[in-house]
């Protein structure tokens, strides 16, 4: 069942308990069904009144991450590796304890800019930190989904090809792609092309646009990418995604470059990009069916 969800850094930077149930609130107000959280710390946070929150408001969690560079699964280090693998551990126990139903980001390197290029030795580290990984997640019942990102941030997976080879390598059928239209407009040469390439191992989808602001307000072509989903049959999750110093996260504005204002008022950006996305959907479905009857 495909669900339309907003990140939960439109409508606080994330430090706090209240922060996050009034970003539940908030996205339940505005009509979405899903949100996505940053990395939960279970000692920080009361999970247990999130996921109590989460049911009532009837708004599914999902959270993503990245990993520091000293729990690196893509190093050669030994230790790095191990103290990884802990850390993606403990997450897919915190999204199991919260309700959540997916694990994603960066979860098969450092979130970081790398000054180096990736090594065999790496990719296999990371490869088979994240079949391990898989084997919780499924247990749990969370599904692991591995979002391609710019080069600027990763140096393992930057296209949606490098991301199938991953998942692929992992022999796991339980890993999907978590594809996101503000890195695709960097990395790949065709956004549709690269959504159909990738098709049913599509885990997650990420609307965000080229400047990181209002939808329709950039350089994406957005009739060719909600084709090309509607063409694969894609019928899970799609979560808006939009960063502001307005609002936003000290670590995030680091490793994402989060340096300027690119909207200033939560609330009309998050009801125009629901009705962007409806619309958008709508279109693409319009179109879809009128090729099948020509």
């Amino acid at each position: 069942m495909r669900r339309l969800g907003i990140h939960s850094f439109v409508w606080t930077g994330g430090q706090t308990q209240e922060g996050l149930e009034r970003a539940l609130e908030q996205s339940a107000e505005h009509g979405y069904r899903c949100i996505e959280f940053a990395y939960l710390r279970p000692e920080l946070f009361d999970l247990d009144r999130l996921a109590r929150k989460s049911q009532d408001l009837d708004v599914q969690i999902g959270v993503t991450m990245g990993l520091p560079l000293d729990k690196d699964v893509s190093s050669e280090d030994p230790d790095a590796v191990a103290a990884g693998k802990a850390m993606l551990a403990d997450a897919v126990r915190a999204v199991r304890d919260i309700g959540g139903d997916k694990l994603g980001g960066i979860l098969y390197s450092a979130h970081t800019k790398y000054n180096r290029q990736p090594t065999a030795g790496g990719w296999a580290n990371s490869v088979q930190a994240i079949a391990e990984t898989a084997e919780l997640a499924e247990k749990a019942g969370v599904d692991l989904v591995l979002e391609v990102v710019n080069r600027f941030e990763t140096n393992l997976l930057n296209t949606a090809a490098q991301g199938m080879k991953f998942i692929a390598d992992t022999g796991n059928d339980h890993v999907r792609l978590h594809l996101d239209t503000f890195h695709m407009q960097m990395e790949e040469a065709n956004l549709a092309a690269a959504i159909r390439m990738a098709g049913d191992k599509i885990g997650y989808f990420h609307i965000g646009e080229s400047n990181r602001g209002y939808l329709g307000d950039g350089t994406i072509d957005w009739d060719r990418v909600f084709d090309a989903l509607a063409e694969i049959g894609y019928d899970r999750d799609v979560v808006f995604e939009s960063f502001s110093t307005a609002v936003v996260d000290e670590g995030l504005s680091l490793a994402c470059a989060i340096w300027r204002d690119t909207w200033t008022d939560s609330a009309p950006l998050a009801a125009h990009a629901k009705q962007f996305i409806d619309l958008k959907w709508a279109e693409a479905l319009r179109r879809q069916a009128t090729n099948r009857r020509a």
